[in-house]
């Protein structure tokens, strides 16, 4: 019988060493000073709530991916938050439910899940967002999508492009313009999710096959967006994707999706991902929303930087780091850390730079740079 390795972690979970959880850090730092900036104030809700109060929060998004038992204490189910989203919403209709609007919060911290998603392993990602509670006016996406960019920019995202989309594309469509059966529009939204135009037109969708074709750069998908007849149902829609990518202007590249409805079940009007150059898959999602209790309107975003952060500590190089010998006075190596160097005091005559692996030695004249073998 062959004994399992007591030390092994769970699928989907790992140790984040030194130079990744540096780089982690940075990152998050980074964003915050963004979101700062932009007079988003940080919440930061508890790991742990009531299934009953997360579950009712959870528009589109499955209880069975949270890790749930009973609490000892109150003998009620509990979860591990899959999602900050649903918390944020919780707080601004609760201990929030009087301040101004519109109103910016944000947040970071870890999420975790049962299953992992697709092709990625991650059951614990690092999640980083903000939500402007009260507004999902063009202006408001404007400014979120901006932000996101920005945020994502101090995180190290190099090449960044945004894919938008319109998930109740559907549902605007089917109401007059395009008329489905309310036993059509789920098989039509399927098939245009999977771009699969046989499916469409099996599916009594054959008056949406254009939309199959609108995608790609945004400049000609808007325009081949524009020239579907809809007697006028996109107009409003049409105007303001123009008018999110001309804040946009050159500070990312912008595709156009209008039918992609995976990880955006519970948006309304708008929805978009972030990619960036280099990094494996979606490094965040946004849109316009509703909470859930009071239906007060919202726009968010969240980055994922898993695979942000991976690709930038792999490039990262190491950080100067002093050594200090025995005997020296502490009140230098204060003085070297006021001003931004990071110390490695010995503890012992065994102790040397070379083994801590430190690229300077503090001599009598300050730092000294050890030289390369």
């Amino acid at each position: 019988m062959i004994e399992e390795n007591a030390d092994l972690l769970p699928e989907g979970l790992e140790d984040r060493l030194p130079r990744e959880a540096a780089t982690a850090t940075r990152a998050m730092r980074a964003i915050e000073d963004v979101l700062h900036g932009h007079g988003y104030d940080r919440v930061a809700p508890p790991m742990i709530e009531f299934e009953r109060s997360l579950a009712a929060r959870m528009d589109g998004i499955s209880t069975r991916r949270m890790f749930r038992f009973v609490d000892p204490s109150s003998l009620k189910m509990m979860a591990l938050r899959s999602d900050f989203t649903p918390q944020i919403g919780r707080i601004a209709e609760t201990r929030l439910a009087q301040a101004a609007r519109p109103l910016r919060l944000c947040y970071a911290g870890q999420v975790l899940t049962v299953r992992a998603d697709g092709l990625d392993p991650a059951r614990e990602r690092l999640q980083c967002g903000a939500e402007l509670i009260g507004a999902d006016s063009v202006a408001a996406a404007c400014e979120i999508v901006g932000i996101a960019i920005e945020a994502l920019r101090a995180a190290g995202g190099r090449g960044i492009s945004v894919d938008f989309t319109l998930p109740d594309l559907v549902d605007t469509l089917a109401a007059k313009a395009m008329p489905l059966g309310a036993d059509q529009i789920e098989g039509v939204r399927r098939e245009l999710d999977t771009k699969d135009a046989g499916g469409l037109v099996a599916a009594g969708g054959e008056a949406y096959l254009p939309l199959l074709y609108a995608t790609g750069d945004f400049a000609s998908a808007i325009e081949r967006l524009a020239a579907i007849d809809a007697g006028g149902a996109l107009a409003g829609r049409i105007a303001a994707l123009r008018e999110i990518a001309a804040s946009v202007g050159g500070a990312a590249r912008l595709t156009l999706d209008p039918t992609e409805r995976h990880g955006f079940e519970y948006q309304s009007w708008l929805g978009f991902t972030l990619y960036a150059e280099g990094a494996r898959g979606a490094l965040g999602r946004g849109g316009t929303y509703r909470l859930a209790a009071t239906r007060e309107a919202a726009t968010g975003f969240s980055l994922y930087l898993d695979a942000l952060i991976a690709l930038s500590a792999a490039a990262d190089t190491a950080e100067d780091r002093v050594f200090v010998p025995l005997g020296i006075d502490s009140d230098v190596a204060d003085r070297l850390r006021a001003i931004g160097w990071r110390t490695v005091a010995a503890l012992s005559d065994t102790d040397s730079a070379e083994a801590l692996g430190c690229t300077h030695v503090l001599g009598s004249d300050g730092p000294e740079k050890l030289l390369a073998d």
